[in-house]
């Protein structure tokens, strides 16, 4: 598996972000749901921003993930500031999937 950490900046308290929360929300459950997101989260320092990790197939690119975020409300809708998607290998992965083999 291929992990990949997305850092959504946005300013805190944003109206756009709370409006399209429960529909940003959902389309995560969805990633839940096929076993791609690993975990999601804003940032708790009051500067904005969340960090989504997501788990695709070994032979995912970086645009392959930049596609699938692309289908993020929050993308769809142009709310953010900003997004930076970047490859990463967790070195002690704790983040295995239901389908990894021991």
């Amino acid at each position: 598996m291929k992990y990949f950490a997305v850092h959504y900046q946005y300013p805190d308290g944003s109206d756009e972000i709370v409006r399209l929360r429960p529909e940003h929300r959902a389309w995560l459950s969805t990633l839940a749901e096929t076993d791609r997101l690993v975990g999601s989260g804003p940032y708790v320092d009051r500067q904005g921003g969340a960090l989504i990790v997501i788990r695709m197939s070994d032979t995912a690119t970086l645009r392959d993930a930049e596609e699938l975020m692309d289908n993020d409300p929050f993308t769809r809708e142009g709310v953010l500031a900003g997004r930076e998607v970047r490859e990463w290998k967790p070195v002690l992965n704790v983040f295995r999937s239901p389908t990894d083999e021991c």
